[in-house]
């Protein structure tokens, strides 16, 4: 079937595709189609279960149109929501947010969760989350605009800028009582700041580390390895690491109760919509500069109807 991309993700992983190294998942070739989850329109179709007009899941990737024999194509409902979501809170992002808090981080009534990139297309579905399971959450995030965000409107009990140099201080008054999960986006400075205040017991769901993706070496600076080594030992931390794509045998539940947090306003949401395709390196370089305002999404082309 021929598909047209109406709408395609803009999501930090893509950057490791970018690296010629051993990975979960083969890099981009040079020269080859830029990997990304798109939303689209099926214009014409010679299989079964397919027509036209019919809008789907895929992973086109960074075109306008694509061939597709149907492997890793999903059917979309668009009475669920705006089709667009199916790139964040209610495709991958989002459920890389349920998973990994739910699944790794087990966050219990009570405990304070700590969230990096609070105001991102997972990190703040993370946050509220962790909201509806009673906890106390500090968001983290780059700027006071999105700091206000993250506390106003998701409802987080209170945000850092982790650009203010007395960070690290504030993050500790913002934790009296310490830390029982991280959820882990980022890396660098904000994981060197959470690290000391990991309870015994404490869990961290490691996703993603932007801070360090257009490294060209290892940083500078005294060997920090048994720092981190002893606080595992003697705290009995736990941090592991997932990639979503393991987990997808539980789909189904999570956009089940996804879905309903939606409609009854527990879950709120945001995108940062940018418009044709020739936008996306752009936009794309910003994100991992932390410019863009809740999920990228470009959209490339209207539906045919």
């Amino acid at each position: 079937m021929l598909l047209k991309t109406l709408y395609l993700s803009l999501d930090p992983y893509m950057r490791g595709r970018m690296n010629d190294a051993a990975s979960y998942a083969e890099p981009v070739a040079i020269g080859g189609v830029m990997t990304a989850g798109t939303v689209c329109e099926v214009i014409d179709s010679n299989l079964e279960g397919y027509s036209v007009g019919d809008v789907v899941l895929a992973g086109s990737g960074w075109q306008d149109y694509a061939l597709s024999d149907g492997e890793a194509v999903r059917k979309l409902d668009p009475s669920a929501g705006p089709l667009s979501y199916a790139l964040g809170v209610l495709g991958m992002p989002g459920f890389t947010a349920y998973t990994g808090l739910l699944q790794i981080g087990q966050p219990k009534a009570g405990e304070t969760v700590v969230v990096a990139a609070a105001s991102g297309a997972v990190g703040s579905v993370v946050g509220q989350i962790a909201k509806l399971k009673g906890c106390r959450v500090v968001g983290v995030a780059g700027s006071s605009e999105k700091c206000a965000y993250v506390t106003d409107d998701l409802g987080f009990d209170t945000c850092l800028n982790y650009k203010d140099a007395d960070f690290a201080a504030r993050l500790a008054s913002a934790c009296p009582d310490g830390i029982d999960v991280y959820f882990e986006n980022v890396g660098g400075a904000v994981f060197q700041a959470v690290l000391p205040l990991l309870n015994v017991w404490a869990r961290v769901p490691l996703c993603g580390l932007i801070a360090h993706y257009n490294a060209t070496s290892l940083p500078d600076g005294p060997d920090k390895a048994p720092l981190l080594m002893r606080n595992l030992l003697t705290k009995r931390i736990t941090i592991r690491g997932f990639i979503i794509f393991d987990h997808y045998a539980d789909f189904p539940v999570f956009f089940e109760e996804m879905s309903g947090w939606l409609r009854d306003g527990s879950v709120r949401y945001r995108e940062d919509m940018v418009e044709s395709l020739v936008a996306a390196p752009e936009a794309f370089m910003g994100m991992l500069e932390g410019r863009n305002f809740g999920k990228l999404v470009v959209k490339v082309a209207e539906r045919s109807d």
